[in-house]
């Protein structure tokens, strides 16, 4: 790469081996960043000078400051034309606190004369022009992985920290050589187990914690179980505890409140967040389960025992040797996911100028703006405020046939709405230097040179490093249009994005009319992919002949990826469907086909209907209704199928507040916690079922806890789960049995 390139994308410090870095205040009020870098295989240490600084758009704001401030005039005609550099953060947050009591100065709001990023490490990364991980592979990363089972006190369902009796029981641990470690909780007690946690972390020196629901869970757990017993959760690097502060995580269009927390000269990495954001792009996974997880992935740990979560207590009391092979299990499977799914972060830490953890959790373009503001600061260029939102019609979406169709291929213009940017020469009006089409055009430049190195790469390693590196770009390539309509963008232009639509609607309806053209059948468009059965073709040469055909349709600059072949596919409705592989393997997407409020009996079925469907055997499906009808009727099932369960996001009085003040409905899970009599706390979850004997009954009143069911007297209201079954089996088949047929033949099943 020339060197404008890899500043661009890399940043202008070449320094090999950062693995970490922490903001520490310095002598004389002077701060310091303290960097952890990685030489021969060793963890060093070594200071240097951190001058915290923001943006400003009127140097008279500043006239009679009390706080000293370096002020230094930028290049441009951006709003935002000076910068100030303070000597630590202490004295930056009085100036921010002085210009909201004086200026009444808000620093996150868009019209602010004043623009503040509020990360130190982003902040020295970006002066400085560090990234993390140079010169190593991703093999380099100490990763070392963290679950813990713990006892539930009966006869509560999930166990709660702040229950005296609700103990850690094991404690697994894993890293990335192979290593594993349980501590059992049936030869150490908890201050003990806690005590050789601490002792495992300040060995091994991570540079990576990693675990699956560690946010929400796990270090939770750890820290209120560490502070029952007065042990000092020394975690940090320089053997401070973690901290932790409430948090957000977006991903399209879920959100998930969490307490993030943090570790003195570490990263702390959940597996479940990035699950969640391989879900987003590939919309396969059925759950965000470890097990289900590492079951997709095919990592499920060998001849792996499976412990069902209420039977975890009983379990531990009985065989609890049997729960810390469960926990190894589990540790294995965790360190095999983070494997899988880490190494285009670690990637992307090599570009970023944010720390690690961040990247995991930031979204995409938050990222192409560090990007873009990082260069604009090394050329002391001003920058602008970000452009004001405006709605605008969207990318091109329709369905053409519903139902069921064989031999369906899928297209998908490659990077389309990159593609036009580039064609066209496209940059936001803001841009006074042009670093976001140059951005683009190298990322696009390397991600080609990286695939075609990765392609000839001799080693397994190498193939590895290589293809986290072009699917890093890949990612960051495709975030540029968003980009542009990012609300907290800076170089936003929603006059370019509304643009870029446009020519991208067009092109996909011009694709639509030459694929019917050439006998094609186009069945759905989304956004740039389309699924269509193609025209009967004897030999693959007239396949090949016709796709050659299709490509030279297209605009120069503009390609089409052939990138898939189905058996069959049912189209429900738009970003609804199912598709049948080449190895009976069934892919389905779209929340209305595998709706995660479903009871676990709703989804199995669907899941079964939808093979026979596909696989062209409607006529099993009555045979697969009766069975279920069947196994409920005769109540051959644990309840744990027909059962729901459901996170207290809430106490039980303060939900019960809101009820009283009219600010909520009822809600079943809520109302059993206040009948109970136990002592539930927000955090906690409750599964329940339906009983009774009549399908139109109000949930809130006649559910009642699984930890109440009695197999001896089942109650489960038959009549509410069969009309359930109905309901769904009509949803999607037409010729589906009537409900009141239905409770007909139960009469005479069962009656």
């Amino acid at each position: 790469m020339d060197n404008e390139s890899k500043q661009l994308i890399f940043g202008r410090n070449e320094e090999p081996g950062l693995v970490a870095l922490e903001s520490l205040a310095g002598d004389e009020g002077r701060d310091e960043m303290l960097l952890f870098i990685r030489q021969d295989g060793k963890t060093l240490q070594q200071r240097e000078p951190f001058k915290p600084f923001f943006w400003l758009n009127n140097p008279a704001l500043m006239t009679d400051s009390p706080i000293q401030a370096e002020i230094v005039s930028l290049q441009g005609k951006n709003s935002y034309a000076w910068l100030c550099s303070f000597d630590s953060w202490k004295a930056l947050d009085k100036c921010m606190a002085w210009l909201k009591k004086s200026k009444g100065i808000r620093p996150g709001d868009p019209s602010s004369p004043v623009f503040l990023l509020n990360d130190p490490i982003q902040q020295h990364l970006m002066w400085t022009g560090r990234t993390l991980f140079k010169g190593m592979v991703f093999a380099d990363l100490r990763r070392l992985q963290v679950d813990i089972e713990t006892y539930t006190t009966p006869p509560f369902e999930f166990s709660n920290p702040e229950r005296e009796g609700d103990r850690i029981i094991a404690i697994a641990l894993a890293d990335q050589t192979g290593w594993t470690e349980v501590i059992p909780g049936d030869g150490l007690n908890e201050k003990e187990m806690l005590e050789r946690f601490v002792e495992i972390v300040r060995e091994k020196d991570p540079d990576v914690i990693e675990g699956h629901n560690l946010f929400k869970f796990d270090l939770p757990y750890l820290s209120l179980r560490a502070k029952r017993h007065k042990v000092k959760l020394a975690l940090g690097r320089d053997g401070s505890v973690p901290t932790s502060y409430p948090s957000r995580f977006s991903i399209a269009d879920r959100t998930i409140s969490y307490p993030r927390a943090e570790c003195f000269g570490r990263h702390i990495v959940d597996t479940y967040f990035l699950a969640q954001a391989y879900d987003v792009s590939h919309r396969s996974l059925e759950s965000f389960g470890l097990k289900d997880i590492a079951v997709h992935f095919g990592v499920a740990a060998p001849e792996r025992t499976y412990i069902e979560g209420a039977d975890i207590a009983r379990i531990y009391e009985r065989e609890p040797a049997t729960l810390m092979k469960y926990a190894r299990d589990d540790i294995l499977e965790t360190e095999a996911i983070g494997r899988l799914l880490s190494p285009s972060y670690f990637a992307q830490a090599q570009i970023l100028p944010f720390g690690y953890q961040n990247i995991c959790v930031r979204g995409n373009g938050t990222k192409v703006d560090a990007l873009l503001l990082r260069e604009y600061l090394n050329q002391r260029a001003s920058i602008p405020a970000p452009d004001m939102p405006r709605p605008y019609e969207g990318g091109y979406t329709d369905i053409f046939k519903f139902g069921v169709m064989a031999n369906v291929h899928h297209c998908d213009v490659r990077s389309l709405y990159p593609s036009i940017i580039l064609k066209d020469g496209l940059t936001p009006r803001f841009d006074e230097l042009g670093i976001f089409l140059k951005l683009l055009e190298f990322l696009r430049r390397l991600r080609l040179e990286t695939k075609a190195r990765m392609n000839a790469s001799k080693t397994n390693e190498e193939r590895i490093n290589l293809d986290a590196f072009q699917s890093s770009f890949k990612i960051l390539i495709n975030s540029f249009y968003g980009y542009l309509a990012f609300a907290q963008a800076h170089f936003s232009d929603y006059s370019l994005a509304e643009q870029i639509t446009r020519e991208g609607r067009d092109l996909l309806r011009r694709m639509i009319e030459k694929l019917k053209k050439l006998g094609a059948e186009p069945i759905e468009i989304d956004t740039d992919g389309i699924y269509f059965t193609p025209p009967a073709f004897k030999t693959e040469a007239e396949l090949d002949a016709f796709r050659k055909k299709f490509q030279a349709s297209l605009p120069e600059g503009i390609d089409v990826e052939f990138d898939g072949e189905y058996r069959a596919m049912f189209s429900y409705k738009m970003k609804n469907y199912a598709l049948l592989a080449e190895h009976d393997e069934i892919v389905i997407k779209g929340a209305a086909l595998k709706s995660r409020g479903l009871e676990p009996f709703q989804r199995n079925f669907l899941r079964e209907w939808l093979r026979l469907t596909l696989l062209n055997k409607a006529d099993e499906i009555p045979k697969l209704y009766q069975s279920y009808r069947d196994a409920i009727g005769r109540r051959e099932w644990p309840i744990a199928l027909l059962a729901k369960s459901e996170t207290l996001q809430d106490s039980p009085s303060t939900y019960q507040n809101k009820i009283q003040g009219g600010d909520r409905g009822r809600n079943a899970a809520y109302e059993l916690a206040l009948k109970s009599g136990r002592d539930y706390r927000a955090g906690d979850q409750i599964s329940y079922y339906v009983a009774g004997n009549s399908k139109r009954v109000a949930v809130h009143t006649s559910a009642k806890l699984v930890s109440d069911w009695n197999p001896e007297r089942r109650d489960e209201n038959i009549p509410y789960y069969l009309a359930k079954l109905d309901a769904l089996l009509k949803k999607f088949d037409s010729n589906a049995p009537t409900t009141e047929s239905s409770q007909q033949n139960l009469e005479l099943d069962f009656g």
